[in-house]
C-alpha cells in the first residue's frame, strides 16, 4: 500500500534535464527556499553569491563542496549556497562551458578552442586515465597522464581562466540583486505575523473579556 516504485536510471538522467514539473516549477521553488531561510538577508545574499560563482567553475561533481566552502569563507549561508548553484544546471551549462572556455583561451593567448562534446570527450578521457593510474600503482602497467595533461591545458585551465571574471560579474549581480528583495520579504513576513500575533491575542482578550462579564 506505502510501496514505491523505485525510479529507473532513465527516468533519473531525463528528470535531470527535465525536472518533474518542468524548469520554471523549479526556479520558482528554489527562490521560495531562499527567501525562507532562517538567517539575516546578507548573509542568505553571500551565500548565493557564493553558490552564482560556483556555477562558473570548472569542479564538475565538486559544486556542492565548493559553495559551501565559499561561503563559509565569506561567513554566507550554506545552503542558500547550495540552492544558488541551481544557476548552474544543463539549460545553462552549455552556454556557460562553451563561454567561458572561448574567453579563457583568448585570455591566455590560445587560438585554438573546444566545443561542449570534446569538453566531455576530454573529462570522459581524464577519469579514465585517472582510474587506470590508480589501479597501475597495484600492477605492472605503466601510467599515462596524456588525456590528463589533454583535459588540464585545453578544458580546465582555459575554462578556470574564463569562467572567473563572469563567475565574480555573476556572483556580484546574485548579491545586490537577492540581497534587498529577501530584506523586503522578510519584513513583510515579519509584519505578517505580527499582525496575525496581535489579531489572536485581541481575540482571546475579548473572549476572556466575555467569559468575566458572564460570570
Amino acid at each position: 500500500m506505502f510501496k514505491r516504485n523505485p525510479r529507473s536510471y532513465l527516468r533519473i538522467t531525463a528528470e535531470f534535464f527535465y525536472p518533474r514539473g518542468g524548469w520554471y516549477r523549479a526556479a520558482r521553488y528554489v527562490i521560495h527556499r531562499l527567501r525562507r531561510l532562517p538567517d539575516p538577508a546578507h548573509r542568505i545574499s553571500r551565500g548565493i553569491a557564493a553558490g552564482v560563482f560556483t556555477s562558473f567553475t570548472p569542479f564538475f561533481g565538486l559544486h556542492f563542496l565548493t559553495a559551501a566552502l565559499l561561503a563559509w569563507g565569506l561567513r554566507g549561508n550554506i545552503l542558500a549556497a547550495l540552492l544558488a548553484t541551481f544557476v548552474g544546471n544543463p539549460l545553462t551549462f552549455p552556454l556557460i562551458a562553451e563561454g567561458s572556455i572561448t574567453l579563457g583561451n583568448f585570455l591566455l593567448g590560445q587560438p585554438s578552442s573546444i566545443h561542449l562534446p570534446e569538453v566531455f570527450q576530454a573529462f570522459g578521457g581524464a577519469t579514465k586515465d585517472l582510474g587506470a593510474n590508480f589501479l597501475a600503482i597495484f600492477t605492472d602497467d605503466l601510467a599515462d597522464w596524456s588525456r590528463v595533461d589533454r583535459f588540464y591545458h585545453r578544458v580546465f585551465l582555459p575554462y578556470t581562466v574564463g569562467g572567473f571574471f563572469p563567475g565574480i560579474v555573476a556572483g556580484f549581480l546574485g548579491y545586490f540583486l537577492s540581497n534587498p528583495l529577501i530584506y523586503a520579504y522578510q519584513r513583510r513576513r515579519i509584519k505578517k505575523l505580527k499582525a496575525r500575533y496581535e489579531k489572536r491575542l485581541a481575540k482571546r482578550l475579548s473572549e476572556a473579556g466575555s467569559e468575566d462579564e458572564i460570570r
